[in-house]
């Protein structure tokens, strides 16, 4: 019998984060204004923040290697 609900995401650690009330309040009314859950709106914060500075997408360690291989012969 075919699987029902929603397909199987992307493997996702449980993460803690302590965050004041206002802050809470500016990432709801944002959530709520994209059509968003909390989580979702923290999620697309982060991601947005990390191509800001460079550092998404992750480079992926073989490339890192194959770079330093050529650069020491």
């Amino acid at each position: 019998m075919p699987r029902r609900g929603r397909p199987k995401g992307p493997d996702k650690e449980p993460v803690l984060l302590r965050l004041g009330s206002p802050l809470l309040d500016v990432l709801d009314r944002l959530a709520a204004a994209e059509l968003r859950s909390r989580q979702g709106q923290i999620e697309k914060l982060l991601h947005e923040a990390l191509i800001r500075r460079g550092a998404w997408p992750p480079k992926a360690v073989e490339e890192n290697e194959a770079d330093d291989t050529h650069d020491a012969g």
